[in-house]
C-alpha cells in the first residue's frame, strides 16, 4: 500500500513535469524542486509580483524515498543554517561571519545531497537576514530559533534525487491572484522584520545566550549539550 502526500509549488507558470537537474543550484538547499504542503503558502511563494502566478499541485509517494527532516529532533537550527550558508550565495561582512561560514560547513552541514527528499525551513529575504546576524554575532543561538518562527513561513520539501522525480505525480494547477497573494507575502514578510527588529534583535541578552562567537572560541559541534 502507497503513502502518498500531496505538495503544492508556486510558480509563474504551470509545471506539469517537473525536470531532474533543472532549477537554481543557490537555492536554500541547492539545485532541487521546492514544494509545500500548505497551498496558500504556494499561492504566496507563486505571487512575486502582482502580475500572479499559479499554485501546481501532485501527489508524492514517499514509501520508498529516503526523507531527510531537518525540523526534526536530530537536527537543530544551526544543520539548518550550514545547509543555508553552504548553498545561498551572500556578501561575508566581517572575519566573524567568514570564519562563522566555514565552521558551520566543517561541523554541522548535513549532506542534504544524498538523499530523496530535503524537509527544512524556508529562508525568504527577512529570514535570511536573521540568520546573517546570527553569523555576524548580532544575535544568540536562541534569538535565531525565535527569529525564525516569525511570519509562520512553514516548511519547505525538496526534491533533490532521481528516484523522487519518478515519484511525483502532477494533478492539477490553480491560479494565484497577484492582487490578494502578492500582498500576503508582502505583509508576511514585513511583519516579520517589524517584529524581529522592534523585539528580537534588540532583547536584553540572557546571561546563558550562545553566539557565533562562542561557538567557535568553545569549538561547540553536533550534539553539544549547550546548544
Amino acid at each position: 500500500m502507497g503513502n502518498k502526500i500531496t505538495l503544492y509549488h508556486g510558480s509563474n507558470m504551470i509545471v506539469r513535469n517537473p525536470e531532474f537537474g533543472k532549477g537554481n543550484s543557490r537555492n536554500d538547499y541547492g539545485l532541487g524542486f521546492y514544494c509545500t504542503k500548505d497551498p496558500d503558502l504556494a499561492k504566496e511563494w507563486a505571487c512575486g509580483s502582482r502580475a500572479g502566478g499559479y499554485s501546481n499541485i501532485y501527489n508524492l509517494e514517499i514509501s520508498a524515498l529516503e526523507i531527510l527532516d531537518l525540523s526534526s529532533e536530530a537536527y537543530g537550527i544551526l544543520n539548518w543554517l550550514a545547509a543555508l550558508i553552504d548553498n545561498r550565495t551572500f556578501l561575508i561582512s566581517n572575519p566573524i561571519a567568514a570564519e562563522a561560514k566555514e565552521y558551520l560547513t566543517a561541523w554541522f552541514l548535513p549532506n542534504v545531497n544524498e538523499v530523496d527528499v530535503v524537509v527544512g525551513n524556508r529562508a525568504d529575504d527577512s529570514y535570511f537576514t536573521f540568520a546573517l546576524d546570527f553569523l555576524n554575532n548580532t544575535i544568540s543561538v536562541r534569538q535565531l530559533k525565535r527569529a525564525m518562527a516569525l511570519g509562520s513561513l512553514g516548511k519547505q520539501f525538496v526534491l533533490k534525487s532521481r528516484k523522487a522525480f519518478d515519484q511525483i505525480q502532477f494533478v492539477r494547477s490553480e491560479p494565484a491572484d497577484g492582487d490578494i497573494y502578492f500582498e500576503k507575502r508582502r505583509k508576511r514578510d514585513a511583519e516579520a522584520r517589524k517584529e524581529y527588529l522592534q523585539n528580537e534583535r534588540n532583547m536584553a541578552n540572557m546571561n546563558d545566550d550562545i553566539y557565533m562567537i562562542d561557538i567557535l572560541r568553545q569549538e561547540m559541534k553536533q550534539n553539544d549539550a549547550r546548544l
